[in-house]
């Protein structure tokens, strides 16, 4: 490291920039399988609630249906953004194999310039619907509707903030996730 400092200061700088800036998205992808573990479980809670009241009570809760809806678009939206950063989405890698090292990089930044686009789309296109669903009231619980569109926008701006991290990451040699492998060795928190 000391050697790399004297060759390439500002290349250095970057890097321990990038450094900082992977244990700010680390901790943001830890709080993010935290809230979707959470929707998960509390989701399933719901469901089991309504399902003993329907059968059993013969008084079925009308809230929990709309309440895990939108606890499902927050664990889906969260769930995917961090796999992007963590490299666990499925990937038809086989061509891979076959090209160089600098082509599989370009070709690596190039799918994260693919994800970058959709998840703009995501905070785009779902801000315009949560604006445009904002005055309406979701049945049984009251919240406004634009409520339902707020897990697309929080996703796809993870989605885009983790893929910036992944090329910048690739541009100065630092390696990033891919499918199967574990976690980034600077991320100790």
């Amino acid at each position: 490291m000391a050697g790399e400092r004297a060759r390439y200061p500002a290349a250095s700088t970057v890097k321990d920039f990038l450094r900082k800036v992977s244990r700010v998205t680390a901790f943001l992808a830890r709080v993010s399988l935290l809230i979707s573990g959470t929707g998960l479980v509390l989701m399933t809670a719901f469901i089991a609630w309504q399902v003993f009241g329907r059968f059993v009570l013969n008084d079925t809760p009308t809230w929990t249906e709309s309440y895990s809806i939108l606890l499902m678009g927050w664990f889906i939206f969260l769930g995917a953004a961090v796999g992007i950063r963590e490299g666990y989405h499925l990937s038809f890698d086989v061509f891979l194999h076959l090209v160089p090292h600098k082509v599989k990089m370009v070709l690596h930044t190039f799918s994260d310039l693919i994800i970058i686009a959709f998840g703009s789309g995501m905070i785009v296109y779902g801000y315009q619907l949560a604006a445009r669903t904002w005055q309406s009231t979701l049945p049984n619980i009251g919240l406004p509707g634009g409520v339902a569109f707020l897990a697309i926008i929080c996703g796809g701006a993870l989605m885009v903030l983790f893929s910036l991290e992944r090329i910048a990451r690739r541009a100065v040699g630092m390696v990033t996730a891919r499918f199967a492998e574990t976690q980034l060795p600077d991320e100790e928190l």
